[in-house]
């Protein structure tokens, strides 16, 4: 039914969409690309924004109530991908296979990474999506480029933060531990800027053919507040 999000299709791509991009992202940082002369990042930093850039197309669209369970759902489904691979390494391998330590190598995962991974996402996230909310209800639906990348520097801020910080801290220097932090947000960041004209394309065709802009208007922000 057009003006309603139950059960929409458009709704559910937006959705998968933003889960595949945020289990992959998990799956390949593990390699470490070269973007130029001494500059390295993660191999996620190609698909990991595009989760951000979907969370800004969930909040401005359907509002942040729905943005807000798609991304506890993307939480218990990456949580539910490491589990898998667990299992799976964990598994006697039959004889006549020997790849056990390439598959412990890239697929596996030490706890201390794991629990980065996932408080950097769940504040990036929720921050990307707070900021974007309320900058909506503020500026009355106008100027889309400016809350979805305010909210995109604050939320791949805090994402970039946390994760080097408790990923890496006391193993390498803090200059170092700094320029981690601020090239793989300044990226991240960059890349929402040059994402903007697609935004904006999917922003207005889905507010078109569902018949949906909601106004966050006295929406409770509260991460927690799921069944609200």
């Amino acid at each position: 039914m057009k003006g309603s999000t139950q059960a929409s299709p458009y709704l559910v791509a937006v959705a998968s969409v933003f889960v595949t991009a945020l289990v992959v992202a998990n799956i390949i940082a593990v390699k470490i690309a070269s973007f130029g002369r001494d500059f390295y990042l993660p191999a996620a930093v190609i698909v990991f924004p595009v989760s951000y850039i979907v969370g800004d197309v969930l909040t401005e669209v359907y509002g942040y109530r729905l943005a807000r369970k798609v991304i506890w759902i993307g939480f218990g489904c990456n949580l539910l991908a490491v589990g898998a691979i667990w299992a799976g390494q964990q598994l006697p391998s039959a004889p006549f296979w020997t790849d056990q330590g390439a598959y412990e190598h890239i697929l596996g995962y030490a706890p201390r990474l794991l629990g980065a991974s996932f408080v950097g996402y769940l504040a990036g996230e929720f921050s990307n999506s707070m900021v974007l909310s309320r900058m909506k209800v503020l500026t009355d639906r106008r100027f889309l480029w400016s809350r979805t990348i305010t909210s995109t520097i604050i939320g791949e801020g805090l994402d970039s933060a946390l994760f080097i910080s408790i990923a890496f801290a006391g193993t390498i220097p803090r200059g170092e531990l700094a320029e981690m932090i601020y090239r793989q947000w300044s990226f991240k960041v960059v890349y929402e800027i040059v994402a903007t004209p697609v935004t904006y394309l999917v922003v207005g065709w889905l507010k078109r053919v569902e018949g949906v802009d909601v106004l966050d208007t006295g929406v409770n922000l509260s991460p927690v507040a799921v069944w609200e």
